[in-house]
């Protein structure tokens, strides 16, 4: 391991052999990740569902046990405090797998305020991420035919070597994968040896979670492309706002009057000139002449394009695809044009 970042208060891998190495390991075999910084935020009790629901933007009434939603957690304004997976893994038992900023004391301020029945705590849980094409066949070798076979956003509780771990069909990778949610912080060496040992027929390798491949599959990084300034409608993310759900949420009456005015702003895909770049150390300011529009979030030099790609959030009227505009770093000005994104959809099954 070459590097480190900081994540959620916690020192996390943040490069093996480097990004583009680790990209097309990504794409063409399998990689382990080491991504225990995705805390959890667990709610159970008899207002489990009372609390969740009003913390979340989606309709948690329609997510049954055993599944998985991408959702948003806002504050009252409407802006962003939290892009999580919501997983349901047993009827009164919710876990919110964080990004990266503190929701725990969030949640259980919201509880006590609400005089809520609910636990709200952090639980012992350990995320592993194994991404990639040949993640399948790994998996069904560890745990078996059947939680290999999960659904895409679904999980499931399942038992090796007398140690219970819950599985899911998810990731940050936009390949196939999965997340494998280790429940005794002691046993993580244990697991990431079993697991690296079952995919070497695999060509396995460590790996950190990757830009480039996260940016050619359209997945937002919080806290780079969205904050609490930013919210789910100018992100083009409104149709996991579920303002017709029976519960209230918070942000709902703030959101429902971003939706009926429309937002002034929106997230678009971009493809840029100059070198090859493997990331942004700050947001760049992105110009139409000399009128600035907007500002670039995120870039990383795509292998399958050739290109840098990245994520602009500009003024509505720059927006639409194909729009020509400059973005400056470091005082050069480099061309830019618009595009929608994802530029390669998700993979969910391997081989598509």
């Amino acid at each position: 391991m070459s590097g480190v970042t900081v994540y959620n208060r916690m020192v996390m891998p943040g490069i093996y052999e480097g990004m583009l190495e680790e990209y097309r390991a990504l794409v063409e075999d399998v990689t382990l990740w080491d991504v225990a910084v995705q805390r959890q935020v667990e709610i159970r009790g008899r207002d489990a569902f009372a609390l969740t629901q009003y913390l979340c933007t989606r309709d948690v009434s329609r997510v049954a046990v055993g599944q998985c939603r991408y959702t948003f957690v806002c504050n009252y304004e409407g802006g962003i405090l939290n892009d999580p997976v919501l997983l349901r893994p047993d009827g009164d038992r919710y876990w919110l797998s964080l990004a990266d900023r503190d929701i725990l004391l969030w949640a259980q301020a919201i509880a006590a305020e609400r005089a809520l029945d609910a636990v709200v705590r952090e639980p012992d849980v350990s995320p592993i991420q194994v991404q990639g094409p040949r993640s399948k066949p790994l998996i069904a070798d560890v745990f078996g035919e059947a939680i290999a076979g999960l659904p895409y956003y679904r999980c499931a509780w399942t038992v090796l070597d007398e140690l219970e771990l819950l599985v899911s069909r998810t990731g940050w990778s936009g390949e196939f994968g999965y997340e494998v949610f280790l429940t005794d912080a002691t046993r993580a060496s244990w697991l990431w040896n079993r697991l690296l040992e079952a995919g070497r027929p695999y060509n396995i390798k460590p790996a950190a979670p990757n830009q480039v491949r996260r940016i050619e599959g359209g997945i937002l990084s919080y806290g780079t492309d969205m904050d609490d300034s930013v919210n789910p409608y100018e992100l083009g993310f409104g149709r996991i706002v579920d303002l017709d759900a029976e519960g209230d949420f918070v942000g709902r009456a703030a959101l429902a009057a971003v939706a009926e005015r429309r937002p002034e702003r929106l997230m678009t895909g971009v493809r840029i000139g100059g070198p090859p770049r493997l990331g942004n150390p700050t947001h760049y300011p992105v110009y139409d002449g000399d009128a600035r529009v907007g500002r670039l979030t995120s870039v990383a030099y795509s292998p399958r394009f050739g290109a840098n790609l990245g994520f602009v959030l500009v003024e509505v009227a720059y927006a639409g695809t194909g729009t020509e505009l400059e973005v400056v770093i470091d005082g050069d000005r480099f061309p830019a044009v618009t595009e929608p994104f994802p530029f390669v959809e998700r993979i969910t099954e391997p081989g598509s």
